[in-house]
């Protein structure tokens, strides 16, 4: 355009460009969009108009479509999430050229949320949610807050939301944003063969995020605005699963087996961390009074080890031991150049910290259906199917079905969702990569005299010393976390009822008890089931944890390195399970495995806490060091 200038366009591209290259938007319409987004134009009224169509209902003459009839009828489908009928159509009397820059058009965002805020926000924020129930076609008329329009607009709100995420900030800002278009853009229905695509835009200069619509051939006047719900997918079956919310269908016929992934997944997992393996080593050997110098950026570390067998250095060169937060990527270098020298880390060491990795390399244990003490687990990105298939089947039966959303490595339980809507686990696949595993709705309680049973999880630190041969301590120390509100399975957006990690949340309670307390109040409350017994399962199941991780050589497992020690913090729960003669067991089942886990209380309540632990692992010492031999 005549007037432009160069120099605006050059520093919206240097601010937009790569996110508007991902998104796929021809670069034949940023000028016009970065004029109308510095301008605020909203021009698609003057393009485009809602029209209600009246949907006529037939007479289905066959109980079983085939797969193509009900994505024909989904072509045709309207609205999403109710029975009003809405179409956008081109309303513009000249239609819509692709190849003129001003045919790209700004959608405003009606209601951008978290998923942990949508309810407090709907139940405070004036007017929303009225509008979010109107959009819907949910019926509220009502001035003061329904909790049951609440509760519907919750379910239906993933039949409209859309997600994207912040690539910088703290780990709480990169959990993904979800939010739902203006009237204009939620009228968008779905096609196969869309007539127009979306992406978001978060624009900069406002710190605000739009859509961003554009037509992918030109359109006459009356055509309809359509947009692909899948955008991206090619595979026939996943493309069904991703439509599910708007298209119920059963995939039962899918066998919802999942043997472990093939040795090209853990190698592309490799490749994709740019970690480099070592070469072969000798075991170092040093000199039984040596004192070893240390290279460490933990504070915890440079503040509580005292070991007098252990000095401080802030030059790396000439460290014995490196300790550091971050993950080491280059173990071939260290390896050729200075193999002596000892760190907090195994290469590979990934595919038990990160839960994908967890659950696949699990299944060498438990098969298909992996161990016992783990929950039953799907990566939805490779497995969507498959769970789908699980889910259905479960449902059939009328067995519970609820489950829990994590992204694959957040920690702190941020972006975990609990939910028996398969709709929602669906869709949270779009936001950033999630496995579901299955929700444990009978946990062993515990009772708090304030509160009632409450949920509780339990975390080891242990102690790896080698991996062949295979050396596994466990922290004789262990550490409780306790949920602040009774258990139920329901309310399943309560934080305090269903979550133990108190001492991240501001203005929240965290209840401590110490394990020494914990031991005979457990054992109070529970006194067929001794401490020591319960115990020995947990040592069990770590044990075949590390055994399954290290069975197979790098990149396929956990690389044996001699000169790698790591501390690892096991969260798990005990959940009740029942055996051939009908008695009632308590089934360990692990959580997570966390790298460099947090050790503040470890210090604060055992002083020595890192002293036994650097005795442990790098002078092969546990007298009086605290520690059980698992393996």
């Amino acid at each position: 355009m005549e007037g432009e200038s160069p120099a605006a366009h050059e520093a919206f591209v240097a601010l937009h460009g790569a996110a508007l290259s991902a998104s796929g938007l021809p670069p034949l319409y940023w000028e016009r969009l970065r004029h109308k987004l510095e301008n605020e134009v909203f021009d698609a009224g003057e393009f485009f108009g809602i029209m209600q169509v009246e949907e006529v209902v037939e007479e289905e003459e066959e109980e079983e479509d085939d797969n193509e009839e009900i994505e024909d009828e989904f072509k045709k489908k309207p609205n999403p999430g109710n029975e009003l009928c809405y179409k956008v159509i081109v309303t513009n009397e000249n239609g819509l050229q692709a190849a003129d820059p001003n045919s790209i058009f700004l959608i405003d965002h009606a209601w951008t949320y978290r998923v942990e805020h949508a309810r407090q926000q709907l139940l405070h924020v004036p007017g929303l949610l009225h509008r979010m129930a109107n959009l819907m076609g949910i019926d509220f008329h009502g001035e003061v807050a329904d909790e049951g329009a609440i509760e519907q607009v919750l379910q239906e709100m993933w039949k409209y939301n859309q997600t994207y995420q912040l690539s910088q900030g703290t780990a709480e800002e990169k959990v993904p944003v979800w939010y739902i278009m203006d009237e204009f853009g939620s009228r968008i229905q779905h096609s196969d063969e869309p007539t127009f695509a979306t992406a978001p835009l978060f624009y900069m200069p406002q710190q605000i995020a739009y859509t961003v619509l554009w037509p992918l051939r030109d359109l006459e006047t009356g055509e309809e605005v359509t947009r692909d719900y899948a955008y991206g997918e090619t595979d026939r079956l996943i493309r069904k699963c991703m439509l599910l919310p708007w298209a119920p269908t059963e995939v039962l016929d899918v066998n919802y087996s999942t043997p472990e992934p093939s040795d090209d997944h853990y190698q592309a997992i490799l490749d994709k961390n740019k970690e480099k393996l070592p070469v072969a080593i000798n075991p170092p050997v040093y000199d039984k009074n040596k004192i070893f110098k240390v290279y460490t950026d933990l504070p915890q570390i440079l503040n509580n080890l005292k070991h007098p067998r252990f000095e401080f250095t802030k030059d790396e060169g000439e460290a014995d031991i490196l300790y550091n937060f971050s993950h080491f990527k280059d173990y071939r270098k260290l390896s050729e150049e200075r193999p002596h020298v000892m760190l907090n880390q195994f290469p590979c060491e990934n595919l038990l910290t990160v839960k994908d990795c967890l659950a696949s390399i699990s299944r060498r244990v438990g098969g298909t259906e992996g161990p016992k003490w783990l929950p039953r687990t799907f990566n939805l990105h490779t497995e969507l199917p498959q769970f789908i298939s699980y889910f259905q089947q479960r449902e059939r039966r009328g067995e519970d079905n609820h489950w829990i959303c994590k992204p694959w490595n957040l920690a702190r339980s941020l972006d975990t969702h609990i939910t028996n809507n398969l709709n929602i686990i669906i869709r949270h696949r779009e936001s950033s990569p999630k496995v579901v595993s299955k929700y444990i709705e009978s946990p062993v309680l515990f009772h708090r005299e304030d509160v009632g049973m409450v949920k509780f999880d339990i975390r080891y630190v242990v102690l790896l010393r080698s991996i062949k041969p295979l050396k596994l301590y466990a922290y004789d120390v262990f550490w409780l976390r306790f949920s602040n509100r009774a258990f139920s399975l329901d309310d399943l957006d309560d934080y305090e009822k269903h979550f133990t990690v108190m001492n991240y949340a501001s203005g929240v309670t965290l209840k401590q008890v110490h394990y020494d307390e914990f031991i005979p109040l457990f054992e109070k409350q529970y006194p067929e089931y001794s401490w020591k017994t319960v115990q020995a399962e947990i040592f069990k199941a770590f044990a075949e944890l590390f055994q399954a991780a290290s069975s197979k050589p790098a990149p396929f497992g956990i690389c044996d390195y001699p000169s790698s020690r790591a501390v690892y913090a096991i969260d798990l729960m005990l959940k009740w399970d029942t055996i051939r003669d009908g008695k009632r067991t308590m089934q360990p089942q692990v959580l997570e495995v966390n790298f460099n886990p947090d050790c503040d209380r470890a210090c604060k309540y055992h002083p020595t806490f890192f002293n036994d632990v650097f005795s442990t692992l790098f002078l092969d010492e546990t007298n009086n060091c605290h520690v059980t031999y698992i393996v």
